[in-house]
C-alpha cells in the first residue's frame, strides 16, 4: 500500500502538472496577442481551449491563476508533512523577471558565500527565495548534507530533507539532457559540466516541486539527467565553499554517509537587488531583505 507521503507526492506532481500546462498555455496566448495574429473570436477559442487543457475545471484545483500572474505557487498541507513550516506564499504579481539579485550567506565557517540569482532565467525560484530571505526562514539552520555529487545542501531548517514552507513552485532552468555519444566519438572525450564549481541549484522532493532546499557545488558535476534547477552562481566566499567541500561525513540517521562531521550553519541568508536593477514590489510584498557585506 502507498505511505501517505508517496500519495502526497502523486497529488503534488499531478498538480503541478496542471499548472505546467496552464502556464505554458497563458505564455502562448500572450505571445499571440502581442504579436496581434489571429481574430478576436480566435483568441478566446485559444483561451477556452487552455483553460480546459490546463485543467482550470478539475475539481480538486483550490487556486486558479490569472492571466497576469508570474508565479503559481501550489499550497502545501502540514497535516501531511509535518516537517514543513508555516509561511504563506510569495506574491504571484508584478515580480523582477530580469537582472540579477545578490543572496549572501552568512556561515560559520569563515568569509560570507555570495551568489548571483539569475532572475532572467529563474523569475521564480528568486522571488522564492527573497520572500522567504525577508522572513528569516534560513537564519541559524544547518547544511545538513555533503553529497557525494561535489554538493553541499542546505535550506532544510528540520535537517531531515523533509522540511520547506508550505508551498512549492516548478522547475524553470534545469540543464538540458548531455546528448548520446556520437560511435565515433574518443572513449577519453570529457563531457560538458552540467553543474560548474559555484552552480547554485534548488532542490526539489520530488523533482521539479520546489521549496527552500538548495545545493551549492563546491566542484564540477556532470549528470547525463540533470534534476536540480539553477538559481544562480557563487560570486564571492570560493575559499569558505572550498573549506567547507573539506569538512569529513559520516552517516545521518538513514545510514547515509553524507552528515558534515563538522556542523555547517548558516547564521544569516538575506536577498537583495544589485546597483543598477529596481524590481518593483507588489502590492503586500515583503521587502526585500538587505545584503550583508
Amino acid at each position: 500500500m502507498a505511505s501517505s507521503k508517496d500519495r502526497q507526492r502523486k497529488l503534488a506532481r499531478a498538480k503541478y502538472d496542471r499548472q505546467q500546462a496552464r502556464r505554458a498555455d497563458r505564455e502562448h496566448r500572450r505571445r499571440r496577442i502581442t504579436a496581434g495574429v489571429g481574430t478576436t473570436l480566435a483568441v478566446l477559442l485559444i483561451a477556452a481551449g487552455g483553460a480546459w487543457i490546463g485543467g482550470a475545471f478539475d475539481s480538486d484545483e483550490q487556486t486558479e491563476a490569472t492571466a497576469s500572474d508570474d508565479c503559481l505557487w501550489t499550497p502545501l498541507s502540514r497535516d501531511s508533512n509535518n516537517a514543513l513550516q508555516e509561511t504563506g506564499t510569495p506574491p504571484t504579481k508584478d515580480l523582477p523577471e530580469d537582472g540579477t539579485e545578490t543572496m549572501t550567506i552568512t556561515t560559520d565557517k569563515g568569509e560570507p558565500i555570495v551568489v548571483s540569482i539569475d532572475v532572467a532565467s529563474s523569475p521564480c525560484a528568486a522571488a522564492s527565495f527573497s520572500y522567504l530571505a525577508a522572513r528569516g526562514f534560513f537564519n541559524d539552520t544547518e547544511c545538513h548534507e555533503l553529497l557525494a555529487d561535489g554538493a553541499v545542501h542546505c535550506g532544510d531548517p528540520t535537517g531531515t530533507g523533509q522540511g520547506g514552507p508550505t508551498y512549492s513552485y516548478y522547475d524553470e532552468n534545469t540543464p538540458a539532457p548531455l546528448p548520446e555519444p556520437e560511435p565515433s566519438a574518443s572513449a577519453a572525450a570529457t563531457p560538458e559540466v552540467t553543474y560548474p564549481k559555484g552552480t547554485v541549484a534548488v532542490v526539489g522532493n520530488p523533482k521539479g516541486i520546489n521549496g527552500s532546499q538548495f545545493l551549492i557545488f563546491h566542484k564540477d558535476f556532470t549528470s547525463a539527467d540533470p534534476q536540480y534547477s539553477i538559481l544562480g552562481s557563487v560570486t564571492g566566499g570560493m575559499d569558505t565553499l572550498a573549506a567547507i567541500g573539506k569538512i569529513p561525513t559520516v552517516e545521518n540517521e538513514a545510514g547515509d554517509k553524507v552528515k558534515p562531521k563538522d556542523k555547517i550553519t548558516i547564521k544569516t541568508l538575506t536577498v537583495g537587488t544589485d546597483a543598477g536593477t529596481a524590481p518593483t514590489a507588489s502590492a503586500g510584498a515583503a521587502p526585500s531583505a538587505s545584503v550583508q557585506s
